[in-house]
């Protein structure tokens, strides 16, 4: 099922997006970009003008309880009262299945996420990993041709997002309709989405491969996502990483052409490393060993001078499209 979105929601949103049968779209942003007031229009649950054809059928024109759209929100939001064997049922019933037949669909899909064990608890009995794959079940048991999960994995314990992250890998791979993916973590991004569509400010302002978009980042918040420096000038961005920035308590002495001062905001440990945020003219990170932390005194609100070579920077410019080739090093 082909998905194309013309949606604006007052002044908070005005979206053209895109994708076909099969996909997996990534949004991020910033808080207040409008991801979930995206995810939100797409579900007729809230007002939006322009069109949403799903495999040419206009989806703003009917009522959200007739739009083949499964929704996972970030809070799962289960009915409190019913099982997880009937939260599940609840949309094939809507739908004026038999009840044993929606219960065999919802025992299937609750299996299908390894789960089926607690059909007979109520949302207040089962852990926050637990409820999100019930959420997930009760989106895909009613074979939507649009699936929108709303940051699925957010509050969940790293090693239960991890291994929920891999079951819904797989059944990603395997589902046919069309998925927007809201997320503010580059690792879904990267190994769940085909696309990355980039919001700011209620705009898509990126959009493209997740390598692509990770390689040439326009945002900083993107760039901030997957570990990268990103500078604009004019209609150029300059892009480097931060084992590239040197840090020293005075200014270099040397022809150095890439130079800024700040004030470190914070250093925390990064792998082997010690990552500085670095606040200035620009916001910047850089990563140094832990024996230079030590030998400069490196410490939130101390001053510091960053330089980077030339040679340590991509250049690439604001051209809308990210797939025309790989960036050029300067």
């Amino acid at each position: 099922m082909s998905l194309r979105a013309r949606v604006r929601v007052a002044d908070r949103l005005d979206v053209d997006l895109a994708a076909a049968s099969g996909e997996v779209v990534a949004v991020v942003g910033p808080n207040g970009a409008g991801k979930s007031t995206l995810v939100h229009a797409l579900a007729g649950l809230e007002p939006a003008e322009g069109s949403l054809e799903l495999d040419g059928t206009d989806l703003l024109a009917l009522a959200p309880q007739h739009r083949r759209v499964g929704v996972v929100f970030q809070d799962q939001r289960l009915f409190p009262h019913l099982s997880a064997l009937e939260n599940v049922a609840f949309g094939p019933r809507s739908r004026r299945t038999t009840r044993a037949a929606a219960h065999a669909a919802a025992r299937d899909w609750l299996d299908r996420l390894g789960v089926g064990g607690l059909a007979d608890r109520r949302p207040a009995e089962l852990s926050g990993g637990q409820a999100q794959r019930v959420a997930i079940a009760r989106a895909l048991v009613t074979e939507p041709d649009l699936l929108l999960l709303d940051e699925p994995f957010t509050g969940l314990d790293v090693g239960v997002a991890a291994a929920l992250r891999i079951e819904l890998s797989r059944h990603l791979a395997d589902f046919r309709g069309t998925t927007i993916l809201v997320t503010h973590a580059a690792l879904d991004a990267l190994t769940l989405a085909t696309t990355v569509a980039v919001l700011d400010e209620g705009r898509l302002v990126q959009s493209g491969p997740p390598d692509e978009v990770a390689a040439r980042p326009r945002t900083e918040h993107v760039a901030r996502l997957v570990g990268l420096n990103v500078i604009r000038e004019g209609d150029t961005f300059r892009a480097f990483p931060p084992a590239a920035v040197t840090v020293a308590r005075h200014a270099p002495d040397d022809s150095t052409r890439h130079r800024w001062r700040g004030t470190i905001r914070s250093a925390a440990p990064h792998g082997d490393a010690v990552r500085l945020q670095v606040r200035g003219d620009h916001d910047l990170i850089a990563d140094v060993t832990p024996g230079a932390t030590r030998d400069l005194a490196l410490a939130p609100g101390e001053e510091v001078w960053l330089s980077v070579k030339e040679t340590a920077i991509t250049s690439y410019s604001t051209a809308p499209d990210v797939s025309s080739g790989p960036p050029t090093n300067k």
